[in-house]
């Protein structure tokens, strides 16, 4: 049944409310990785994820079937401050390159099996400049919030979602700035590519917009620096955590998005693995605040959900080792005393 959030507060409520991991499936999971033939540990990482990937699908043998991932695009304000290297209008652009097939985020997708889906967010409305005003009324970031979590399929088994926004590099440093502190310098980047002097606009964009919003609340964040795009995200990785379905995050902009739920309760991102770390300097720092290792470091910074989708193949491995292999048991194979 679909759920309709009447205030921000009742989707605060549906995540502090969702549940945990199964605990008997966990121990199930383990108990197989101990008796698959193979040496205790040789699959490194990869039994982790599996019995990880268990717990929340709630058996000892889980099959990935059904990945899917959802790009939503959104535009902001504060582009108009010169924020970007590449003009707002290229947004809507990139969302017809996606429709079409032609964006790299459709090839990932296909070569992971995934289902890719795409939501532009009144790209005709920009947020506002989260410099003179809250980027998003409260009305306005419900709607994205609910937008986001309608967006997941009934029967996902795991989501990445990624997004399309000039100027959301910056929104995402005032998110995290605002959220972990320390200066606005320690998490800006090169983004889309801009100069020095680019560079020393976002730190002022940023420290102006901290200095006229300065809650630390996720979602009052998410609300004052955020981005319609990044509020969906939010959504959607909410969403998945309420119905068990494990996420595989992206980059920059998403792990910002993810942070704003992790402000609302330490456990939100349970269901969720860092899928890698981008080459926008702060991630990395990001990622350690969340306490999340990646899986991969191919210095991408494209956004689109690009390194999620480009890790689904790693959990998908891991999975199937996990649920294909043989016992000893079963393979006739003599186990270690």
């Amino acid at each position: 049944m679909a759920q309709n959030f009447p205030s921000i507060d009742a989707f605060r409520a549906a995540l502090l409310q969702a549940p945990d991991t199964n605990a008997q499936a966990v121990q199930a999971a383990e108990a197989r990785n101990g008796q698959l033939t193979k040496p205790p540990g040789a699959l490194g990482r990869l039994e982790d994820l599996a019995i990880w990937y268990a717990g929340w699908r709630g058996t000892d043998k889980p099959q990935i079937t059904a990945p899917q991932v959802i790009i939503f695009a959104g535009n902001h304000g504060v582009t108009a401050q010169g924020v970007s290297a590449f003009p707002a209008e290229v947004t809507a652009q990139m969302v017809l390159n996606f429709e079409h097939g032609g964006a790299a985020i459709n090839q990932l997708a296909k070569a992971a099996g995934a289902t890719l889906d795409v939501h532009a967010l009144d790209l005709d409305t920009p947020t506002a400049d989260f410099t003179q005003a809250p980027a998003m009324s409260e009305a306005e970031l419900l709607k994205a919030l609910q937008t986001g979590w309608d967006a997941v399929n009934a029967n996902t088994d795991l989501l990445v979602v990624g997004e399309m926004g000039i100027g959301n590099t910056t929104s995402a440093a005032a998110i995290l700035n605002a959220l972990f502190g320390g200066e606005a310098q320690d998490w800006v980047g090169r983004g889309t590519g801009v100069d020095a002097e680019g560079l020393a606009i976002k730190a002022r964009v940023v420290t102006e917009g901290l200095a006229l919003h300065p809650s630390t609340d996720g979602l009052e964040v998410l609300q004052n620096l955020g981005g319609r795009e990044i509020a969906a995200m939010a959504g959607a990785i909410a969403h998945a955590r309420t119905k068990s379905i494990p996420v595989i995050l992206d980059g920059f902009i998403c792990t910002a998005a993810a942070a704003t739920l992790a402000a609302i309760t330490p456990t939100a991102l349970d269901h969720a693995i860092a899928g890698h770390v981008s080459a926008e300097g702060a991630h990395v720092n990001a990622l350690k605040k969340l306490g999340k290792e990646p899986l991969l470091a191919m210095n991408m910074r494209l956004g689109e959900g690009s390194g999620g989708a480009l890790a689904i193949n790693i959990l998908k491995s891991a999975v199937a080792c996990h649920s294909g292999m043989a016992t000893f048991a079963e393979a006739g194979v003599s186990g270690s005393d």
